[in-house]
């Protein structure tokens, strides 16, 4: 048994398209091949040897690197592509009915309920668009009115923006927990996301001060497991809010994919059984969303400099486990999510060879492969990859 687990989550680092990529109009996406054919060349050592370039069936380019883990990708089982259904099918949670999503804003029943429950005034916008887009479009006359910005996107999540002067970053979490309450039943959208921002040299940017409302996971699912069992699960990031906090003993909030990074390894120097459990938000927030190829190459390069760092302070008894939760070609059309399979790479110091894992039918063997690995339980779906690690 591996005494410890560290889960690291690549958020939207995609590995192309889905075999169902027609359904989600994603034919062609692949966030990692489109970002290598424009870039040319992508500077990552650590993760080569991990095997990310000795995957099964991918557009990324052949490696003479022997790898030294366990590789392979996931296509995913689940009835979407965002960060919520991806996390939830990885620990177990099949996702079968889409979560509602709002190509015409939120309906005025909702809104009305909203207003009523909150005793705002007004709001601005209800409507699908890009985080940063609606903040330059209407920052100028919330800042006037006090009124928060409403808005969505092709994922199933209603948006708050509002600049931290005006409305505080507490007073926003209280209107988005309004908001969460309120979204349930045929409206049970994933998530209320609260968007602080500021104005920065004339410019409305966001802050790191988000936070993700998400409607509770089963508690059949591997989380819960390991923490009903004793065992402590530490999130790093929005591993929380994704989640809604069940299963999870110990979170930190994170500033960026960085400071996510140093404080897993914070993590590692004094937790040393149980999951540590990391989302590294920046690929999909900051570079794939906003369709930037030489931001989201960058990251790239600077989170492999940072797992060298965290490989070196590997330990006998460690699992070390990398993947994505869906994907978000910047490369692609549009500012969505992409429908895509998922990189798997895992570790541990004993592996005398690399390991081809193939390709997975579920995001949930991975999950399946740490239930197995501590012992609390099958989960619902997924196989475990225990035996050929």
């Amino acid at each position: 048994m591996f005494k410890r687990v560290i889960w690291l989550i690549l958020d939207s680092v995609g590995i192309g398209e889905a075999p169902d990529a027609e359904k989600f109009g994603d034919v062609g996406a692949d966030t990692l091949g489109n970002i290598l054919k424009v870039r040319g060349r992508l500077d990552v050592p650590n993760l080569e040897r991990l095997g990310l370039f000795s995957i099964d069936e991918t557009n990324l380019p052949k490696t003479s690197v022997v790898p030294i883990g366990a590789y392979g990708k996931a296509k995913e089982l689940s009835n979407g592509k965002d960060t919520t259904i991806g996390h939830w099918e990885m620990i177990g949670i099949h996702t079968k009915q889409a979560f509602p999503t709002y190509p015409d804003g939120f309906p005025d029943e909702i809104m009305e309920q909203f207003m009523e429950k909150t005793g705002i005034k007004g709001y601005l916008g209800n409507k699908v668009a890009s985080g940063t887009e609606i903040i330059r479009e209407l920052g100028d006359e919330h800042v006037r009115t006090g009124y928060p910005i409403i808005y969505t996107s092709a994922d199933s999540v209603f948006q708050i923006a509002a600049h931290e002067d005006v409305i505080p970053p507490r007073e926003l979490y209280k209107m988005c927990q309004t908001a969460r309450a309120l979204l349930t039943g045929e409206h049970a959208v994933a998530r209320v996301i609260a968007r602080p921002f500021v104005k920065q040299n004339g410019t409305y940017v966001r802050t790191s001060n988000r936070r993700d409302f998400s409607l509770k996971p089963s508690s059949e699912s591997l989380l819960a497991y390991l923490k009903d069992s004793g065992y402590r699960v530490t999130a790093v990031g929005k591993i929380e809010d994704i989640f809604s906090g069940v299963g999870i003993c110990d979170a930190v909030h994170t500033k960026d994919n960085m400071d996510g990074m140093e404080k897993t390894m914070d993590f590692m120097d004094t937790q040393y059984e149980g999951l540590i459990f990391t989302n590294l938000v920046e690929f999909d927030s900051t570079w794939g969303h906003r369709r930037d190829v030489e931001g989201y190459a960058k990251g790239l390069e600077m989170f492999d400099l940072k797992l060298g760092k965290l490989l070196s302070n590997m330990k006998e008894g460690d699992l070390l486990i990398i993947n994505a939760d869906h994907g978000c070609d910047p490369t692609y059309r549009g500012t969505d999510h992409t429908r895509e399979y998922i990189p798997v790479l895992m570790y541990h110091k004993n592996m005398r060879q690399g390991i081809n894992l193939g390709i997975l039918d579920t995001f949930a063997d991975i999950g399946a492969t740490i239930a197995d690995n501590f012992g609390v339980g099958k989960l619902p779906i997924g196989e475990s990859l225990k035996k050929k690690l």
